[in-house]
This record gives C-alpha cells, sequence and structure tokens, in this order.
C-alpha cells in the first residue's frame, strides 16, 4: 500500500505538496504541483519548504502559480486500506503456527550439579 510522500529536507516529517526537479543546462530550478509517481531526480517538498525554495546566484526559480494542495487519496490506495483494516480486525483468521524452537549450537554455561553431601 502505497504511504503519504513526505517532504524531502532533512529533519521534515510534513506531506510532500510540490516537487522541485533542475534544469542544469538552464540553471533553472522548477517548483510544481506534486508529480504522480516520486522520480529519483526530483525531490518532494511541504508547502512551506517549497515556497521559500532560494537558488544558487546565477539560477532562475520557476514556480507554480497558486496554492499547493496535497493530493486526494486515490480509490486504490482507499481500497487497500479498507482491505488492510479489515484483514486485520479478522477474528476467524487462523492463528500462525509457532515458530519451532532452533538450536543454538551452544550449550549453555550453567548446569545443575547433584549434591555432593547426600548420603
Amino acid at each position: 500500500m502505497p504511504s503519504v510522500r513526505k517532504c524531502s529536507r532533512t529533519g521534515c516529517l510534513q506531506p510532500a505538496v510540490a516537487t522541485l526537479t533542475y534544469a542544469y543546462s538552464d540553471s533553472t530550478a522548477v517548483v510544481g504541483p506534486l508529480a504522480t509517481a516520486s522520480e529519483p531526480h526530483s525531490y518532494d517538498l511541504c508547502e512551506a519548504h517549497a515556497l521559500r525554495l532560494t537558488a544558487p546566484k546565477g539560477w532562475e526559480v520557476v514556480r507554480h502559480e497558486g496554492d499547493f494542495a496535497e493530493p486526494e487519496p486515490s480509490g486504490d490506495e482507499l481500497t487497500a486500506l479498507a482491505e488492510a483494516v479489515r484483514e486485520a480486525g479478522r477474528s476467524d483468521r487462523p492463528a500462525p503456527p509457532p515458530e519451532p524452537e532452533q538450536p543454538s549450537g551452544r550449550r549453555g554455561h550453567l548446569r545443575v550439579l547433584p549434591d555432593p553431601i547426600k548420603p
């Protein structure tokens, strides 16, 4: 089940609402609406980081005009979530079999010894 994408900035846990991409040949940073899929050479940003982004000297920042909105969950995500909740709440599922004990390959270092004074 896909999870909500988070801002790429270190330490930021806010949901992503924009995608930052770079056009190196044009020395341009482009901040637009959140891409439908995460790309390896783009960065997801929350609204605060998308609005405050600055570029290096000599670069231009092109920003999406208007508000950034959190993407609505798709029907597939809702269906997957509903199925996961249903499955977790089922009481008729068989209990998972207990895991067999694995021999550790080493003997314990403590032993019970008989009482040496016993008649």
